[in-house]
């Protein structure tokens, strides 16, 4: 019996090379990045070319590693969202009122213009290449963003808040722009269309829901932040309230990237004293699952399809617009209270894409609204800014010197 048990872990787990890759490669990588003095998550990157099918096919395409990687990659995603709605600081945006969501989405409405106007000059296409390319590139992917600012030791301080909260506006309004003009694109005007605000009552619901379990059993609630609890009830919850959302995502035809990044700002914003949750959380998260993610999206990246002089040509077209219209308005976050570096700094690092650019290009080539030559661009933007935002920034924000400086004008 142990044998035929034996054999059927066999046939869905990895061989034990990539095993052996993925564990090594997950354990010495930041401490190469620390040593050459680039973010972790650049090395774990190129690490999944490396060992993917574009090179030594440790990991192959459509391969029982692939899946079982996929899996780990796809858990870690969703990890990195919820501990990015988890990092909101909502005492401080409340005490600076609307003020942070308005600058965020001027920036956001400044980036569509710069962008929409930008490959109108470089002749991209009819008007629906040309809006769902705008829509696009002006995306964000706190996928970079909150790594970068990890590394930096700037989650907590006004540049970290101002990044954060305007990446998720770039992310969410992007995606969910081009989510639904997908659904026009392909069915027209029908009642799919009501799953994001049928999404937003029922987070409201589960929010006024966990409120109430907080204020009428706030012996249940303490334990969630107890240091010592061998049952870990505090992590038991959150890994919850994320599938939870995820599954309400999902059964409503939303991206899960959503859902995962509701659920932890649900969750901060109920409990606003974490106590070492968050600690603990975030070395879950941050331990294994989310450098599996960035592994995997190395793994994942078409090499091949850049190889093309044409595609190049175009990819480096698309790259320039892209990355225009992230620094362009950049400035306007002078009027927040940044340096001009500092400033600069939040444009370069909301430059970055990771692979849901590459699954939104895909999703509008199955649309027919974009060409391949424009979703390889949008591949070869990722692969790009994937790498050298997180650098940019660094070298733009170094950190511990300038963390100084921005708590103590906070605490002004």
């Amino acid at each position: 019996m142990n044998v035929v048990v034996a054999a059927e872990v066999a046939d869905v787990l990895p061989g034990g090379a990539t095993f052996i890759a993925i564990g090594l490669g997950a354990f010495l990588l930041p401490v190469v990045a620390r040593r050459i003095g680039v973010p972790s998550v650049v090395l774990e990157i190129l690490f999944g070319v490396l060992i993917g099918p574009a090179f030594f096919g440790l990991i192959g395409v459509a391969s029982t590693a692939e899946g079982f990687l996929l899996v780990l990659a796809e858990l870690g995603l969703f990890l990195l969202l919820f501990l990015a709605g988890f990092e909101i600081d909502f005492d401080k945006l409340e005490r600076e009122g609307p003020v942070p969501i308005l600058w965020g989405l001027g920036y956001y409405v400044a980036a569509l213009v710069v962008a929409w106007f930008g490959f109108g000059l470089v002749g991209v296409g009819d008007f629906s290449s040309r809006l769902f390319m705008t829509f696009l590139v002006s995306a964000a992917s706190l996928g970079i963003v909150v790594p970068a600012l990890r590394a930096t030791n700037t989650v907590n301080t006004r540049l970290g808040q101002v990044a954060i909260v305007t990446g998720v506006l770039a992310e969410f309004l992007s995606a969910t722009a081009l989510v639904v003009y997908g659904v026009v694109v392909e069915t027209g005007l029908t009642y799919r269309l009501l799953a994001i605000p049928g999404f937003v009552v029922v987070a409201l619901v589960v929010l006024a829901g966990m409120r109430r379990v907080a204020w009428w059993y706030p012996e249940y609630a303490e334990r969630l932040f107890t240091a010592h609890d061998p049952d870990e009830m505090g992590i038991r919850a959150s890994l919850a309230l994320l599938f939870v959302f995820v599954g309400l995502s999902l059964a409503l035809g939303i991206d899960p990237i959503l859902g995962a990044f509701v659920a932890g700002a649900a969750f901060t914003f109920v409990f606003r004293h974490k106590g070492d949750l968050e600690t603990r959380l975030t070395g879950f998260a941050y331990g294994f699952f989310i450098p599996i993610f960035f592994i995997g999206v190395g793994v994942r990246f078409p090499v091949d399809e850049l190889r093309s002089p044409a595609a190049l040509v175009g990819a480096a077209t698309i790259i320039v617009v892209a990355i225009g219209s992230k620094l362009v308005p950049a400035p306007l976050f002078l009027l927040r209270g940044l340096g001009l570096s500092q400033a600069m700094g939040v444009g370069v690092l909301l430059a970055g894409q990771l692979s849901v650019v590459i699954a939104l290009a895909e999703f509008g080539v199955q649309i027919g609204v974009i060409d391949d030559r424009l979703a390889a661009g949008a591949t070869l933007l990722v692969a790009v800014t994937a790498i050298g935002s997180p650098i940019l920034f660094r070298l733009l924000v170094p950190g511990e010197r300038r963390d100084v400086g921005v708590d103590a004008e906070d605490r002004a």
